[in-house]
């Protein structure tokens, strides 16, 4: 492959709304609300931003089409504005095109935001807006919840897990991501539960129970990139670079014309792939210090685990009932609460991933930081298992 992307931008400073049901606050006020922490964390006057990607996912519901509620509710100064949705990729898809920017020289210093309002318009209950006509054939007779419940079957199929074993693990990540979230003043949800209230609480597509899913929120975060050069010239010191950015979109053969088996995500292992390629990373599981991943649904977690090279296969299930992606386990995953406490604003969420890492590499995370991390790895998947977006974006400390 190309040389890529590893050490060539770092993150200048970086920006999080609180994430929740923000009944009080417009688009415009949660992209405020995160873009002026970011702004103070760069320590730049926003007329030195040369460039910025708008990421939104669910555009008809909040913030239309364009780019302009971007430049207009910061005030940016006339400068080139761009408007990306990848679905539940659309946070990431923000970044990378202001690393791109920077990388390619087009500019010195580029802001990637994104954000979502969920709560206001009754997201998940209402008709979604047409992606084509293959879309619009399947889409009335499938949910999220349904679709990933089969991912949960298929994985069961294929490595003759026990039933009762996976109940377990799948509870095991949620008391673990409730634990982590109830330490964030930022997160959704901030109560800790226990393993049997998972466990016993209703079903919504079985084996997915009440736990199992993840918030639907209002949020946004930000991201303002340069070239190391440039940071070191305006002041900072231990900086944090993007070690890789990669994507991979499904053609739809997962569900059309091979013989996957529904046990996984066939975009997340080439992506994954593609990621460790691109950063270095030869022993994903001893040079990784923690990851977010896209935990929809605690499922999604688990399955994800094998998908990353963090577990062997079929093994995800004996490694999560051992804490190896606890706080205090050998990879911790979600420890700001993940998708399932954090929150789950489409347009936000990667970015908000990727905010968590930067806190935890300035050793800025409060009650959840970790010792010494080195590299972050940050996964995002849009759609559903059988077609979907996997988005990779690895940091770290600049080399």
């Amino acid at each position: 492959m190309a040389s890529g992307i590893k050490d060539k931008v770092v993150i200048l400073g970086m920006g999080c709304s609180k994430f929740g049901e923000r009944w009080d606050a417009s688009p415009a006020d949660l992209m405020s609300e995160a873009f002026e922490e970011g702004l103070a964390d760069a320590g730049i006057d926003k007329n030195q931003i040369e460039m910025a990607w708008f990421g939104a996912g669910i555009d008809a519901y909040n913030v239309g089409s364009s780019a302009m509620p971007l430049s207009i509710a910061l005030r940016l100064p006339n400068i080139p504005v761009t408007k990306v949705e990848n679905m539940c990729a659309t946070g990431t898809e923000a970044f990378r095109g202001a690393v791109y920017a920077v990388a390619s020289g087009a500019c010195d210093i580029a802001l990637a935001l994104g954000v979502e309002k969920l709560k206001d318009v009754g997201y998940g209950g209402l008709p979604q807006r047409t992606r084509g006509v293959e879309n619009d054939m399947y889409w009335p007779n499938l949910s999220a919840p349904g679709a990933f419940a089969q991912l949960a079957s298929g994985y069961r199929a294929k490595h003759g897990v026990d039933k009762a074993d996976l109940k377990r693990a799948m509870a095991h990540i949620s008391v673990k991501s409730h634990a982590n979230g109830a330490k964030n003043p930022k997160a959704h949800l901030q109560r800790e539960i226990t393993e049997e209230q998972a466990i016993n609480a209703p079903y919504i597509a079985e084996p997915i129970g009440l736990f199992d899913c993840c918030g639907v929120s209002d949020g946004a975060a930000c991201a303002i990139v340069c070239t190391p050069e440039i940071a070191r010239a305006l002041g900072k010191a231990d900086l944090v670079s993007v070690k890789a950015l990669q994507l991979a979109a499904s053609n739809g053969e997962e569900g059309g014309f091979s013989k996957w088996d529904g046990s996984y995500l066939k975009t997340t292992r080439i992506a994954a792939q593609r990621a460790y390629d691109e950063a270095g990373i030869r022993n994903p599981r001893a040079e990784v210090s923690m990851t977010e991943v896209h935990d929809c649904f605690s499922i999604t977690e688990l399955v994800t685990m094998e998908d990353l090279q963090l577990s062997d296969e079929g093994q995800a299930v004996r490694d999560v009932l051992n804490g190896d992606f606890d706080a205090n386990g050998r990879i911790p995953c979600q420890i700001d609460g993940g998708l399932k406490c954090f929150g789950h604003p489409i347009g936000a969420s990667g970015m908000r991933m990727i905010y968590e890492n930067y806190l935890q590499f300035y050793g800025r995370a409060g009650d959840r930081q970790l010792k010494d991390p080195r590299l972050a790895l940050n996964h995002n998947l849009g759609g559903f298992p059988h077609q979907n977006i996997c988005s990779i974006s690895i940091i770290g400390r600049y080399e």
